[in-house]
């Protein structure tokens, strides 16, 4: 709950940046260039004149954009490869945790730099990237949940009445390990928020003058 309710504060913020923040992002005023936070600038300017704080609250509109939409990816790809491996078993089982276990084998940081390395810097292509990288934590998170659920006796009392694979995993089994999903998942923005900084700090997501976390510390190195 704690940690949902902090990304749900970013994504507020992220959603209110042009009220919260009415200055332009991305205008340059080299009379103001390093300046000490004042009222109009409460952080103070960067070395090309532009607000600092307008800055830090559009790019968490970049931030919670990487962070979402690559663990929806990730969701995307790795609950229906879960469900199948851990509902069906045998030879199928063993192909997806095979290749799983193949794509864990690479670091996830180092697996999503050289994703955005080969597919090119730019915000979707790190999206992507983070969302493909962190996409193996789902399966197995999803494949071990359909084995301990599947073993319940209103699963195997809906396999009795008839109940078909599709309507057993679809009606009994994903509504009960929805919310084990679901705190991995406010778990895991937070984490994709950060790698997204990292590979814009390395200058592989976020190109500028548009204004993201990575490359800001990289400026402010």
């Amino acid at each position: 709950v704690i940690g949902a309710v902090v990304v749900l504060l970013f994504v507020v913020l992220a959603l209110a940046a042009p009220w919260i923040a009415t200055s332009d992002p991305q205008r340059s005023a080299y009379g103001k260039i390093r300046k000490a936070p004042t009222a109009a600038n409460p952080f103070g300017t960067d070395d090309l004149g532009r607000d600092i704080f307008s800055r830090v609250v559009w790019g968490t509109r970049i931030s919670m954009q990487a962070g979402v939409f690559s663990i929806l990816l990730a969701i995307a790809i790795g609950v229906p490869a879960g469900l199948t491996s851990g509902y069906r078993r045998g030879v199928t089982d063993q192909l997806i945790m095979r290749l799983t276990d193949a794509w864990l084998a690479f670091p996830f940081l180092i697996l999503a730099i050289g994703l955005v390395t080969i597919m090119g810097a730019s915000l979707t292509n790190a999206t992507i990237a983070i969302g493909l990288a962190a996409t193996p934590t789902y399966i197995r998170l999803t494949r071990g949940l359909v084995l301990s659920t599947q073993e319940e006796e209103y699963v195997q009392a809906a396999r009795a009445m008839g109940a078909g694979g599709l309507r057993t995993i679809l009606r009994h089994i994903l509504p009960n390990i929805a919310s084990a999903l679901l705190v991995q998942a406010t778990v895991s923005i937070p984490a994709a928020i950060i790698a997204e900084a990292i590979l814009s700090f390395l200058g592989l997501g976020v190109q500028p003058p548009t204004p993201s976390w990575g490359t800001m510390l990289n400026t402010a190195q």
